[in-house]
């Protein structure tokens, strides 16, 4: 156990007190509604109705809503896309942000400055929706794959957090590269990545939080086509708005010969989508807190 230092002051009762109050409350708002939506998808229709919605205490545990979520093509296929569209987006944005920050980062390179300042006015100024909406189906990105990815496939936020940690990566370790003949890409593969693995983890998982979570760029390029459709806006349609998925036998809510309740489906979409991040994260999470301060506080 470490030592207190010397000019720190020992906590006191209160203080201590008051800090696991605090951060008890804040565990019970994250895991209560968590609690209670993956409850009320292993609910039964009967105790359900006997809850009068969401349900709280256990009350007959069923799978039945995860075999008809998944009996039928629509999640499947949904649960597909949205990885397909993760994968590949986070991947296309890693390799832009990473290419685009080592750049910035050397203050010998080409029109850095005026870049970096062209990027950072981005930030603030933007040519607005329709604008953007215009140039993508005018490039034919209408009822496509890619624009659902590349419109957004660029932070930069990312690429200054980026940058920020490239800067002030030891300049004796790239000298000495070159003295060995090593070009950029080498550099860059060899000295600067391996020393930036947790802000380039962190750095990943922002990219592809948000490409699990989007559903706007459907509704702007493909909004009729369901086939394409990510697992966010099958779960926009399907819980928000009450429209039932294709081939369920809730596809009407409120069919009387169905057994499983439309709120027990509702929840049970829910919990699909977030599963992912939940296995994806504990992986993530040793880097979380390193990356996220060095990428802020370096240079």
């Amino acid at each position: 156990m470490s030592q207190r230092p010397s000019w720190q002051e020992p906590p006191t009762l209160a203080g201590q007190s008051t800090k696991g109050v605090t951060l008890g409350g804040v565990l019970l708002i994250v895991l209560v509604p968590l609690w209670i939506v993956v409850l009320t998808s292993l609910s039964t229709k009967g105790a359900i109705n006997r809850a009068g919605g969401l349900v709280i205490w256990p009350d007959g545990i069923t799978f039945e809503a995860y075999e008809e979520m998944l009996k039928g093509p629509t999640v499947r296929t949904a649960l597909l896309v949205s990885l397909g569209i993760t994968i590949i987006g986070t991947a296309i944005s890693m390799v832009v942000s990473v290419l685009c920050a080592y750049g910035l980062s050397r203050s010998g390179s080409f029109g850095h400055r005026f870049i970096l300042v062209l990027l950072i006015v981005t930030m603030f100024v933007s040519g607005g929706l329709i604008p953007t909406f215009l140039v993508v189906t005018g490039l034919g990105g209408y009822g496509q794959w890619w624009a659902l990815i590349l419109p957004g496939a660029v932070s930069v936020f990312n690429i200054l957090i980026l940058r920020s940690f490239y800067s002030s990566t030891a300049a004796e370790l790239m000298d000495a590269a070159r003295i060995d003949g090593a070009s950029d890409w080498r550099i860059l593969w060899s000295v600067i990545l391996p020393t930036s693995r947790a802000v380039t983890a962190v750095i990943a998982l922002f990219y592809a939080v948000g490409y699990w979570n989007s559903f706007f760029n459907v509704m702007l390029y493909m909004p009729t086509e369901s086939e394409k459709w990510p697992l966010q806006y099958v779960l926009l349609t399907y819980v928000n708005r009450g429209v039932g998925m294709p081939g369920s036998v809730n596809a009407g809510f409120g069919m009387a010969h169905s057994q499983t309740a439309p709120l027990s489906l509702q929840m049970a979409v829910v919990v699909l989508t977030l599963v992912p991040l939940v296995i994806v994260y504990p992986f993530v999470q040793k880097h979380f807190r390193t990356g996220v301060l060095t990428g802020a506080i370096k240079g």
